[in-house]
């Protein structure tokens, strides 16, 4: 189970990021050119949500997350010179006739997506319990390329949410202030996944 709270006095569960996504430089003269390393570290961050969502039943989707940041970062290391950004990351990968990065990338954006997605609509419908939001996130992102074994792990997760009240109290003492937070953050993470999904869909990014 997770802490009692996320979050330092008088702050937010933001605070307690490594990196976070409003960080993360986007180069619009190199066509939106993603650096590398801080998008990893702000993805490796991210996954500490599923911590305080205080569940077991998270565990599978926190590790795959870090597997495909694990992925990436592993070709990083290997070719640092042609991994500033994932673009080049990607394209220089794939010239070696080889994907592991590449694909591991394309299943971290999912994970970022049915994150973002679970989060923004819940902060947006403030009726709405986290299962809600989780499970109609899931079935928009990662539902669809999930195998029939895998499907039930992550539904499992998804019946194990807090309730909506709970989980916001563990994210900071003013609701208000944990949600602007958020707010902002989802609009930085937003946008790194609609670059990266377009660049992933792109010829250049198939292999």
């Amino acid at each position: 189970m997770a802490a009692a709270n996320a979050y330092p006095p008088g702050g937010t569960f933001l605070d307690t990021l490594k990196k976070s996504f409003t960080d993360v430089p986007v180069d619009k003269e190199k066509a939106n050119a993603i650096s590398t390393t801080e998008f990893l570290e702000a993805a490796e961050s991210l996954t500490t949500l599923f911590d305080v969502l205080g569940s077991v039943a998270f565990t599978p989707v926190k590790s795959d997350m870090l597997g495909n940041v694990k992925k990436i970062r592993d070709r990083q290391l290997a070719a640092p010179g042609e991994s500033t950004t994932l673009q080049e990351l990607v394209i220089n990968e794939l010239k070696t006739k080889k994907h592991t990065a590449t694909e591991g990338l394309v299943w971290l954006v999912r994970g970022l997506e049915f994150t973002a997605i679970a989060l923004s609509q819940n902060i947006a419908t403030s009726s709405e319990e986290l299962s809600t939001s989780f499970r109609n996130a899931y079935g928009n992102t990662l539902k669809p390329h999930h195998s029939f074994m895998v499907k039930p792990i992550f539904s499992a997760a998804m019946s194990a949410c807090p309730y909506r009240a709970v989980f916001y109290q563990k994210l900071g003492e003013d609701e208000e202030k944990v949600l602007a937070e958020l707010r902002v953050w989802l609009a930085a993470l937003e946008k790194l996944i609609a670059i990266l999904k377009g660049f992933l869909d792109s010829k250049e990014a198939k292999w």
